[in-house]
């Protein structure tokens, strides 16, 4: 019985298996993260444009080089 614990302690074969689950699930939670972060600025940038389209001659129609 002892041997038996022992070599089930001992068997690595399903850590690798663990540790992608973890990985993929930390990309997941970065590229969530990033999204809503980048979301709300897309959003209000695209907004403008739309504005811009409508109305060109809008204050917020403005061309600024960076």
């Amino acid at each position: 019985m002892y041997q038996l614990i022992k070599k089930f302690y001992n068997d690595e074969s399903g850590a690798t298996m663990v540790e992608y689950a973890i990985m993929v699930a930390l990309i997941a939670v970065a590229v969530a993260a990033t999204v809503i972060l980048v979301g709300n600025e897309m959003n209000t940038m695209f907004s403008q444009v739309v504005q811009c389209l409508e109305d060109p001659n809008s204050t917020t129609c403005t061309l600024t080089a960076d």
